[in-house]
């Protein structure tokens, strides 16, 4: 890392004890219901194992992931915690998820084939999540009548699948989840609604002779703004990582969070140039005076959005100015006026924002965007470096 470290004038600094301590506010905010840390996109940009880690360390006692392999990887690294994957299309091999204990959601009677079929193979058990639609119209087994008049609907034939291969032992149904379609606007009638949906599910999946250990559908907003969504388990992601999911509502401060992430750069060129002169590609920002401008060595192929030229914040000097002119794909430049920078100077692009710098949330504006967007888009070109005692 420090060889890296030593190639790059940019990194995102990730204070792990932020993210325990976000999981621990979170907790109380539902009264101790159990957690699942959402660590899918590398954490949410933050880094995969240590954000994971740092997540248990604070109280989770699961983790969530999109693609099978953000699971199997946190199982190399020797995590042991439950962990759910829920995006296993066709043709994903599922034999690695089934011999490493990784829970898979299942939206289709194809995958529970699947599965049992690999579990037969292996001799083992495969341990399942079945997620049910209750009107996001994403993915999960939509519980409305299949036709007109008829009381079957995907849930009811994925449940009594399911019924059938756990009775065989070939699967284990450890859970039933659906996700909020409005979360980020809780007095939004499909809330209510959404409620109601899921309780009607969980009560299909009883009478088909199912047993979930664990129900669960509040995300980060729901899990803030909704606690009587809880059931046994809330499952947050942008909010563990201190960012708020309803920034309308409420900044991370007033919600008890602290956001993790702050990325900085170094100056790479500072120069003086005269009035009337043209800065990056298309000349859309001209100095109106003479005035010092620098040159940031980061770019959209790092994460920073083009969609913010001329409108993205940072902090030079203790002071805020914006992105001058369009965002190149390695580098973009400010006019800092007559402040005295010098090459190798920090920029502060985003942090907590307790010092004054920008939020991700101020980025996330600043780009017509979301904070999700902001923090994720960071890519391998900006190396992590983890700080706190969880490191």
């Amino acid at each position: 890392m420090s060889a890296y470290l030593d190639l790059w004038p940019a990194r995102a600094t990730v204070d792990l004890d932020a993210i325990a301590d976000n999981v621990r506010a979170l907790r109380e905010h539902v009264g101790g219901t159990e957690l699942m840390a959402v660590v899918k996109a590398d954490a949410y940009g933050h880094g995969l194992v240590p954000s994971a880690r740092a997540a248990l360390t604070g109280g989770a006692c699961a983790l969530g992931v999109a693609q099978p392999s953000e699971a199997l990887a946190l199982r190399e690294a020797g995590v042991e915690a439950p962990v759910l994957t829920w995006l296993v299309a066709p043709g994903t091999a599922v034999a690695p998820l089934v011999s490493a204990g990784v829970e898979v959601a299942v939206s289709a009677p194809w995958l529970l084939d699947e599965l049992a079929e690999t579990a037969r193979d292996l001799g083992r058990t495969a341990t399942v999540q079945l997620k049910v639609d209750t009107g996001l119209g994403r993915n999960g087994a939509f519980g409305l009548p299949l036709v007109d008049g008829d009381p079957r609907t995907a849930w009811t034939d994925l449940v009594e699948h399911a019924a059938r291969l756990e009775a065989e032992g070939a699967v284990r149904v450890r859970g039933v989840f659906t996700h909020f379609a409005y979360a980020d606007a809780p007095q939004h009638p499909t809330v209510r609604a959404q409620q109601d949906a899921f309780a009607d599910a969980v009560a299909v999946a009883e009478r088909g002779g199912l047993t979930p250990e664990v129900r669960h559908m509040a995300n980060s907003a729901a899990t803030l703004t909704t606690p009587q969504a809880s059931w046994d388990m809330v499952r947050p992601g942008l909010a563990v990582y201190g960012l708020s999911p309803v920034p309308d509502l409420g900044p991370a401060a007033e919600l008890g969070l602290r956001p993790a992430m702050r990325v900085t750069a170094r100056v790479a060129v500072a120069k003086r140039v005269p009035a009337g002169q043209g800065l990056s590609y298309g000349h859309t920002y001209v100095t109106p005076r003479e005035t010092t401008v620098v040159d940031v060595p980061l770019g959209y192929a790092d994460g920073i959005p083009r969609h913010a030229s001329g409108s993205g914040p940072v902090q030079i000097g203790g002071r805020r100015f914006t992105v001058s002119g369009r965002v190149c794909m390695d580098q973009f430049v400010v006019d800092v006026g007559d402040l005295p920078v010098a090459a190798g100077d920090e920029v502060v692009f985003f942090g907590p924002g307790d010092g004054g710098e920008p939020t991700a949330q101020d980025w996330a504006e600043a780009a017509g965007t979301i904070s999700y967007e902001i923090v994720t888009r960071f890519g391998p070109r900006v190396p992590r470096v983890y700080v706190g005692g969880a490191a």
